[in-house]
């Protein structure tokens, strides 16, 4: 999440669930904006999605089996899809019990049928992204390396905190992904400087934030990721060895290593398997395009 629109959100929402799918993974995304465009970028088009329902199904109705409102949109990769309706559920929701833990609830149905499940939140702080702290275990906060950027994410901690104390004591930050990155910029370094040193600052604090870390690599800009949504694909269907594809295959390979270094901690590696896949190896390359760089071979 991140109250600031245009900063890299749905793209690493899709694109990290795709490189999570990539590997084995079974990945769910659900699409909390009203705006639908994680739904149109893994090729869906809002209110006319296959499934009996969608995300505004769950929300709206306790008693929904969100089964029904999820559907297969790859190899190990899931979709709840958003609609233009999502935009009433505010008003809708404000006066209902529980309007805060709707998503929650739908989610622990779900437990077991998915490993990772991944909330692409609208650019607000409203009922629909509250919805999603009290669900989430984890957040992730993309941003480019910015100055005003670097504000906004004060803010947007000390959110996190008052949600914390008050609706979901189990939530945390577990770091920020630069998008759009060009680390040849001073003011970048100096951003990304400032962060790493916030977060040194915050260990042990107790802070949701106090373990949060400046994810590597970050993403660097890509032309390629900004086209790929127009033709409903993620990055690794779109241009599987693109720069922004590489980028969020090796960071689909830390949250993995993170992940099961906290959940399945008698299995400390990655399988061969997986590693393959991670590393490229599970695709074949185009003959024009060196896997290494991306770039014209």
């Amino acid at each position: 999440m991140n109250q600031k629109g245009g900063v890299g959100k749905t793209t690493t929402t899709v694109n990290l669930a795709a490189a999570l799918a990539e590997a084995g993974r079974s990945a769910l995304v659900l699409d909390l904006d009203p705006q639908a465009h994680a739904t149109l970028h893994l090729g869906e088009t809002p209110g006319q999605t296959e499934t009996t329902g969608t995300v505004y199904d769950m929300l709206l109705d306790p008693d929904v089996d969100p089964r029904a409102c999820v559907r297969q949109v790859g190899e190990n990769l899931w979709l709840g899809a958003s609609e233009t309706d999502l935009a009433a559920a505010e008003g809708e929701l404000a006066d209902k019990d529980g309007r805060h833990t709707r998503l929650r609830g739908a989610i622990e149905k779900l437990a077991g049928a998915h490993e990772y499940v991944l909330l692409d939140c609208p650019p607000s702080l409203g009922l629909l992204t509250m919805n999603g702290l009290v669900a989430a275990r984890e957040v992730v906060i993309p941003m480019q390396a910015h100055f005003l950027a670097l504000q906004g994410v004060g803010k947007l901690l000390e959110t996190i905190q008052l949600v914390r104390e008050q609706l979901n004591p189990e939530l945390t930050v577990a770091g920020i992904v630069l998008c759009m990155h060009d680390g040849q910029t001073t003011h970048a370094q100096e951003v990304v400087a400032d962060l790493e040193a916030f977060f040194d600052e915050s260990r042990g604090s107790g802070k949701p934030w106090s373990n949060a870390k400046v994810y590597s690599p970050p993403v660097r800009r890509n032309i390629k990721l900004a086209e790929c949504p127009s033709f409903g694909q993620t990055i690794f269907q779109y241009a599987p060895w693109a720069p922004g594809a590489i980028d969020y295959r090796k960071l689909a390979a830390n949250v993995i290593q993170e992940w099961d270094a906290q959940i399945r901690p008698d299995s400390d590696d990655l399988s061969e398997a997986e590693i393959t896949v991670l590393r490229g190896g599970g695709l074949k390359a185009p003959n024009a395009i060196s896997p290494e760089t991306g770039r014209s071979a």
